[in-house]
C-alpha cells in the first residue's frame, strides 16, 4: 500500500518531467503564454525540457523582477531583457550566450563569468558600481555607460573592439591587455590617466571631461583616429611617437592648452617649491607675464627653477 502511495505521488513529477523553478510571476506567465511553461499559471514552474532547447529570448518590458530559471536555457545564444526592474541577474551558467541586452534595469550585479561565448553585451542605464569581464575572452563589444562603475575588469577581454563605458565613476582604466580596442568612449569620469600606446588599432577616442594629467597615445595611426580629449583642464601635453603628425591630424579635438610631444616628462614634472625660493615672474605658455587663471601657467623662480601650475577659479 505503501509503495502504491509513493509511485501514485510521483505520478505528476514523471507526467510533467523535469520542473525548473521561475518564482517570478510575470516572467512564469510569458513562458506559459509563449509555450515554455508546463500548462499550470502561477505555480513558480516550468518544464524544463520546454526550455533548454530555446535559443532566443526576447522578454523585455514585461515587469520583470527575477529571472531565476534562466540557468536551465543551456543552448540559449541570445537574450534580450531591457526595460525591466532587475536588481540582480546571473547568466555565468548560461555558456552559450553570445548576446546579452539587459539595458534599462536596476541591476546592481551583473554575473557574466561562465559566458565565455559572450560577443555582445549591452547593460547600460543600470546601478552597476563594478563590473568583470575577465572570463569573456570572444567578447568585442560593450556597453555599460550609465551606470556608476568605479571598478571595470578588462583584462581577459582581448578581443574586445567597441567599448563605452562614459558617464561612469571610473579613476582607473586598464586597457593595456586591450590590443583590438578600436573605439572607446570614456568620457565624464574621473580617470587621471590613459595609456594606449599598446591599442594600436585604435580609430576613435573619445575621453573629455574627465580629470586627465597623462595620456599616451604613442603607436598610433594619427590620420586615421577621431580624437576628443577637450574639458581636461590639467592635460598640458599629449605623448604620442610624432608630435608634428598629431599636431597636423588632431589639433581640432584637444583644449588649447594641450600639446602633443614625444615626451611629455618635460611638461608635467614639478620642481618642489622652497621657502629659499623667490617667486620672479608668471607667464603663460607664450612667455607673456599674466596672473590670469583657469590656464597653465609657469612660476619662474629666482634660482632658475620653473613650476607648472594650474590654477581653476
Amino acid at each position: 500500500m505503501k509503495k502504491l502511495l509513493l509511485i501514485l505521488l510521483c505520478l505528476p513529477m514523471i507526467g510533467f518531467g523535469q520542473q525548473t523553478y521561475v518564482p517570478d510571476d510575470n516572467f512564469e506567465a510569458y513562458l506559459e503564454a509563449n509555450g515554455m511553461g508546463n500548462g499550470i499559471a502561477n505555480d513558480d514552474y516550468v518544464t524544463t525540457a520546454n526550455i533548454d532547447t530555446v535559443t532566443y529570448l526576447d522578454v523585455s518590458q514585461n515587469n520583470i523582477s527575477d529571472l531565476t530559471g534562466i540557468e536551465d536555457f543551456i543552448a540559449l545564444t541570445h537574450l534580450r531583457c531591457f526595460s525591466n526592474n532587475l536588481t540582480s541577474l546571473d547568466v555565468s551558467q548560461n555558456t552559450a550566450l553570445t548576446e546579452l541586452n539587459c539595458n534599462d534595469n536596476s541591476l546592481t550585479s551583473l554575473n557574466v563569468s561562465g559566458a565565455t561565448a559572450l560577443d555582445i553585451l549591452n547593460c547600460r542605464s543600470n546601478q552597476l558600481t563594478s563590473l568583470d569581464v575577465s572570463n569573456n575572452t570572444a567578447l568585442t563589444f560593450l556597453n555599460c555607460y550609465f551606470n556608476q562603475l568605479s571598478s571595470l575588469n578588462l583584462s581577459g577581454a582581448t578581443a574586445l573592439a567597441s567599448l563605452s563605458c562614459f558617464s561612469n565613476n571610473l579613476t582607473s582604466l586598464d586597457v593595456s591587455q586591450n590590443t583590438a580596442l578600436a573605439s572607446l568612449s570614456c568620457n565624464d569620469n574621473q580617470l587621471s590617466s590613459l595609456n594606449l600606446s599598446g591599442a594600436t588599432a585604435l580609430a576613435s577616442l573619445s575621453c573629455n571631461d574627465n580629470q586627465l594629467t597623462s595620456l599616451n597615445l604613442k603607436n598610433i595611426n594619427y590620420f586615421n583616429i577621431g580624437l576628443n580629449t577637450t574639458q581636461n583642464p590639467a592635460l598640458v601635453c599629449i605623448e604620442v611617437s610624432d608630435s608634428t603628425v598629431a599636431t597636423n591630424a588632431l589639433s581640432n579635438g584637444i583644449d588649447s592648452w594641450t600639446h602633443f610631444s614625444e615626451d611629455c616628462d618635460y611638461v608635467t614634472s614639478l620642481e618642489e617649491h622652497t621657502i629659499n625660493k623667490e617667486l620672479l615672474k608668471v607667464t603663460d605658455l607664450l612667455g607673456r607675464e599674466t596672473q590670469e587663471t583657469n590656464q597653465p601657467l609657469f612660476y619662474i623662480y629666482d634660482d632658475g627653477t620653473v613650476e607648472k601650475r594650474i590654477v581653476i577659479e
